[in-house]
């Protein structure tokens, strides 16, 4: 059973930085790309930033500059490095994982719980 599992959230002032990391298990096969994710209420979910298995990275333009994103792939882990963090960086932000469940290539998205970034000003 799959499962994503974030860590690293918290309340932090702003200009400050915080690392979430997303840690996976259950994984039988491989992962395409990872990511993170936000979500204020009310809001949609939004892309943060994305990493493919290769390495290559996407960023939202809001954070470019001051979030990197990175991965593991022997340990199926993935981290966000938030610096100079904004009061509008405040969300629930959340793991994704594009997970290979089977031998024939077939993904299927899995998401973490959850965790809760507070920048006050």
């Amino acid at each position: 059973q799959v499962q994503l599992v974030e860590s690293g959230g918290g309340l932090v002032q702003a200009g400050g930085s915080l690392r979430l990391s997303c840690a996976a298990s259950g994984i039988t096969f491989s992962i395409n790309a990872m990511g993170w994710y936000r979500q204020t209420p009310g809001k949609q979910r939004e892309l943060v930033a994305r990493i493919g298995y290769g390495g290559e990275t996407t960023y939202t333009t809001s954070v470019k500059g001051r979030f990197t994103i990175s991965r593991d792939n022997a340990k199926n882990t993935v981290d966000l490095q938030m610096n100079s963090l904004k009061p509008e960086d405040t969300a629930v932000y959340y793991c994704n994982a594009g997970v290979i469940i089977n031998i024939r290539g077939n993904e299927y998205p899995f998401w973490g719980q959850g965790t809760q970034v507070t920048v006050s000003s």
